[in-house]
């Protein structure tokens, strides 16, 4: 790899087309692929930014089957929304694909043809899980059982995401079709293989040893469990209607595993983009002097570092990704985002709730990436970022400087006197920003950049707040001329530097301070702070005071928690699954039951246990005794004199030496506590018959 490489190629994960994009996707790929393309133009490097839709695979056909509708029809609504999404914003994709396009079809269906002549897959047939009821073999995702690495109940078959392992279906223990609910059968199919397990000392030498120093460690980390594990061969076809056809003989009724698929959507992606902007899109796949960096979340870290990569090399034309920085999750509120749930905050549905404040969002996901580690969102940090920084910090400054200019100079910037200590010690920190904020962009630490740029906005307050221009004004106009002009760099410089990570605010501030196409020279924007000697010159008219940024009041906030509560309780009541019905009681079973109302009269916990309890009831007929299991529910002293109901022909039988005459009913609120089953009524007396 070039150290200076002539152009980069920069790959955005997939989004899924099953449903729009959420802050989770934005935090772990899209806002730092971003931050880094944006960062790149600036710099003056050929950069091809690539994403698209990923439209194929099972989850796209079971949501058209309960929608009524065709897959097309399902991936055709959902790319137009997540396309728009990132359109508004911001996000500067050189081209947004789909995978359900001639393009991909033929570049995937190509791609495959050629490692099947190579003799790079394996043939064979084999048993894969089967639902009779669905009438089809299960994709791994529409697989789940329990992990047999670490017990979780809820893996994967591809993938637990409890601890990270990879699977196949097979593996589980306990499979169940995602589909019915049904038990999985063997069925034997033919399929073609990608022999992992041959590549691993290549992967061993790729990345253990190559990619040790300058990868992220919880990324290096996954790859050496995995390939510490031992690599196994994995199907590339699957036995499904909705995909790229098998070209070859013996592929009919089968198609393209989409995981082998989708990653080929970069290079198909580039191929529209090349032919589009009349450029040769080769060079950006396949020659040595390109640097080629993914931008994935950590769920895909597998498909990017292993088997990506071993198709890469075994197809034998393409060049090798340099770097794969992924993220880890963002959760929300605490809780894991679901988009199936719909625990999550829909990019869609935040423009249209805070309307041209994108850069607010984008901001905010930087500051809290999950770069090393989950991290949370909450909207209360969301405010307080945004009034307590964007507000306070970056937007005062700016409008600080320009209403300032514009009252003292009515908009004209000043012709600067000589420089004190302290100019030339904040011009000198001004000019060395770009350095350090390059630095932290290039090793992908975008939330350390990002606070870079806001010590930049620091510096500026700092510099108004001691050199007091206001004051000033009154005994020397000629050193406040001084302090304008140079705290006007600064605001200038902040134009150009916050580009990447606040593209919308960036241009507004171009607009405010008149520089929209100040740069004509060959220099590139990002060095142009380093390199020139006035970025804003005297003499120069900016425009009037206008708000970056405006206070988000607590009213937003309550109504984004809100609807937050109300997704939270319709997950409550969709999950409240009543136990499976017992076996038939007849009517003379009923009968026998003898059901009064009671009321305990004394209560003690039970010596040497943790459940048990010793009740004295009143039932109306007698006082008896009933020890019942409720210790860990609820302490003796509250429930003396509480009515319950009461089986008092219930046989008896000795606990732990006491004889117990009956039972109490109970059952379990949606949280797992006990609870009683009373009646409501007043005025039941201890005794009544309950029919």
């Amino acid at each position: 790899m070039s150290k200076n490489p002539q152009r980069f190629t920069i790959t955005a994960a997939l989004p899924y087309t099953n449903g729009p994009i959420h802050i989770g996707h934005l935090a772990g790929v899209y806002v730092p692929a971003d931050i880094y393309s944006r960062f790149l133009r600036m710099q003056g490097h050929d950069v091809a930014f690539v994403c698209g839709s990923d439209e194929h695979g099972v989850p796209i056909t079971i949501k058209a089957k309960k929608e009524g509708v065709s897959p097309q029809d399902v991936v055709d609504k959902y790319n137009a929304i997540i396309k728009t999404s990132f359109e508004d914003f911001g996000i500067t994709f050189d081209n947004y694909s789909r995978t359900s396009g001639d393009v991909h079809h033929k570049t995937a269906s190509d791609f495959f043809k050629k490692m099947y002549e190579d003799g790079k897959f394996i043939e064979e047939s084999t048993e894969q899980l089967y639902d009779v009821e669905a009438n089809q073999f299960l994709a791994d995702r529409f697989v789940t059982g329990t992990c047999p690495k670490c017990g979780n109940e809820e893996a994967y078959g591809d993938q637990c995401e409890n601890c990270g392992t990879s699977l196949n279906a097979t593996d589980l223990i306990n499979p169940k079709s995602a589909i019915t609910g049904a038990v999985p059968t063997l069925k034997e199919t033919k399929h073609w293989f990608l022999p992992l397990d041959q590549y691993e000392d290549f992967l061993k030498e790729w990345i253990l040893k190559g990619h040790k120093a300058d990868w992220k460690s919880n990324v290096y980390g996954q790859v050496k469990s995995w390939i510490d594990d031992g690599l196994r061969a994995r199907a590339v076809t699957r036995d499904l209607d909705w995909g790229i056809p098998v070209p070859v003989e013996g592929g009919e009724g089968k198609v393209l595993y989409v995981w082998f698929d989708a990653p080929i959507g970069y290079i198909s992606s580039t191929k529209e983009w090349a032919e589009r902007e009349g450029k040769d899109w080769e060079p950006y796949w396949k020659d040595e002097n390109t640097k080629l960096v993914h931008f994935i979340g950590k769920d895909n870290i597998v498909f990017h570092c292993i088997i990506f990569p071993t198709m890469l090399k075994a197809h034998g034309d393409y060049i090798l990704p340099e770097n794969v920085p992924a993220n880890e999750f963002l959760n929300l509120e605490g809780k894991k985002l679901s988009t199936s749930k719909n625990w999550a905050v829909w990019l869609h549905e935040y423009l249209q709730d805070f309307p041209d404040q994108q850069d607010v969002l984008r901001y905010v996901l930087t500051a809290n990436a999950p770069e090393t580690k989950d991290n949370d969102f909450t909207w209360k940090d969301f405010q307080a970022r945004n009034n307590n920084e964007l507000v306070a910090i970056f937007g005062n400054f700016i409008n600080r400087v320009v209403v300032l200019t514009n009252k003292y100079y009515d908009g004209i910037i000043p012709q600067p006197g000589e420089y004190t200590e302290v100019d030339e010690q904040t011009i000198a920190e001004l000019k060395a920003y770009p350095s350090v904020i390059a630095s932290s962009i290039e090793k992908y630490r975008f939330r350390e950049a990002q606070g870079e740029m806001m010590n930049l906005a620091r510096l500026g307050n700092k510099y108004l707040a001691d050199e007091e221009p206001w004051k000033q004004i009154k005994t020397d106009e000629d050193r406040v001329k001084t302090i304008m002009y140079v705290a006007l760099q600064i605001a200038s410089a902040l134009s150009i530097i916050s580009e990447p990570f606040l593209p919308f605010t960036s241009a507004k501030l171009k607009r405010m301070l008149n520089q929209t196409g100040e740069n004509t020279s060959k220099t590139p924007d990002w060095d142009i702070i380093g390199s020139r000697e006035a970025l804003i010159p005297a003499g120069h008219h900016i425009g009037k005071a206008e708000l970056l940024f405006s206070k988000i009041e607590d009213e937003a906030m309550e109504q984004q928690l809100e609807k937050l509560k109300a997704t939270k309780a319709a997950n409550e009541m969709e999950n409240q699954k009543a136990e499976p019905q017992k076996e038939i009681a007849t009517f003379e079973d009923f009968t026998k039951m003898d059901l009064r109302v009671g009321t305990i009269i004394e209560a003690e916990k039970m010596a040497k246990t943790k459940k048990l309890m010793i009740l004295k009831v009143d039932t109306g007929i007698d006082q008896r005794t009933v020890v019942s299991g409720i210790a860990e529910h609820f302490k003796a002293e509250d429930i003396i004199g509480k009515k319950v109901t009461l089986l008092v022909n219930l046989a008896p039988r000795k606990l732990r030496g006491v004889e117990s005459e009956g039972m109490i009913l109970m059952t379990e609120n949606k949280e797992g506590k006990l609870v009683f089953v009373n009646p409501d009524e007043e005025n039941v007396s201890n005794g009544i018959t309950i029919n």
